[in-house]
């Protein structure tokens, strides 16, 4: 994510990695008036400023108002932050999220990171059965056309495979479908082999380009 790049929208809640932890982009942030939440890694160094009773039978160890100090440089985010440890039931790690959101609860914010999982699991699935290594746009309309027209590849060739009762797997149709594109046969006979012979004695009405 870069800040030049993405339009900040006011009140809008961007939910990021550890890895994008940047502190003068999220003070960008702070002062578009947008909301974050981000995974704090273990070196930042912060001083406490205010802590909230929190009831820890929900797996919330903390709730802090803090400050950065150490390496960083105070006037990177020179605002308070919002410290929150949590204990994930599920695997038993205890994590550390930074906000300068102080009005949602605790539960919310975790819940919200939380739900950033299930975004990356997407671009993972994306990435391995869509076979989109990049986007060839930036803008919003020009990757909502990319994902729609590799969405709708992915869900015709998922019907060929169904109707043709195929056992082949859908990466391999895929193959085949792009070294036989411009290629005139039955579709069965791209599958079955050179021994296949098309039951279909129908004669075709196109035009042949090279029949002068």
């Amino acid at each position: 994510m870069c800040s030049d790049v993405l339009v900040l929208e006011v009140g809008a809640i961007y939910v990021m990695d550890r890895g994008y932890l940047d502190f003068a982009r999220l003070y960008v942030m702070y002062q578009a008036q947008a909301c974050f939440v981000t995974h704090a890694k273990s070196n930042t160094q912060m001083r406490r400023v205010y802590w909230a009773t929190v009831d820890r039978s929900t797996g919330i160890i903390c709730d802090q108002t803090v400050a950065l100090t150490g390496i960083i440089k105070p006037q990177n985010y020179p605002e308070h932050l919002r410290r929150i440890r949590f204990n994930d039931p599920e695997t038993n790690k205890t994590l550390v999220f930074l906000t300068n959101n102080f009005v949602l609860s605790v539960a919310t914010i975790c819940a919200l990171y939380k739900a950033r999982w299930q975004v990356e699991l997407f671009f993972k699935w994306i990435k391995q059965h869509l076979r989109i290594k990049k986007f060839y746009g930036n803008s919003e309309n020009a990757v909502k056309s990319q994902i729609w027209i590799a969405v709708s590849v992915y869900l015709l060739v998922a019907i060929v495979k169904k109707r043709l009762n195929l056992e082949t797997s859908r990466y391999t149709l895929r193959q085949i479908f792009s070294l036989t594109l411009f290629e005139k046969m039955p579709m069965q006979q791209a599958f079955a082999g050179s021994d296949y012979v098309s039951d279909d004695a129908t004669i075709s009405n196109h035009l042949n380009l090279f029949d002068f």
